[in-house]
């Protein structure tokens, strides 16, 4: 009881702004920008899972990469999105990224389609 006491209090006296940057998160301006972004290209996102052939953009992708690797991905659940489609965005983001950088990908191939729409 005591030990939880301690903890409670010393979280107390740090603000918040410094245990998020102890944490190693994103800066939370970078963080709330990033959500922004994201609700401006939810039509696209939204689309992309509804017919799974439309390209997520790169500041699109940026943004939820910054959420949900130096954030708190749950914060895409603030708009809606369930924790598996926040996965399949951040691996859609990840090989969009991989394939801008990686010469041996072919850049005529089309964008992955939505796994939600396999089946």
């Amino acid at each position: 009881m005591y030990l939880t006491c301690s903890i409670l209090a010393n979280a107390r006296e740090i603000p918040i702004m410094a245990r998020l940057d102890e944490a190693n998160q994103g800066s939370i301006m970078e963080c709330w920008n990033a959500l922004a972004e994201i609700k401006s290209c939810t039509n696209e996102i939204v689309a992309y899972f509804t017919i799974g052939t439309i390209d997520i953009d790169f500041p699109c992708c940026q943004a939820i990469s910054v959420i949900t690797y130096h954030c708190w991905p749950s914060m895409l659940s603030t708009l809606g999105f369930t924790p598996e489609e926040t996965n399949i965005l951040r691996g859609y983001c990840d090989a969009a990224a991989s394939g801008t950088t990686n010469n041996n990908v072919s850049s005529n191939s089309g964008p992955a389609p939505s796994p939600l729409l396999a089946g």
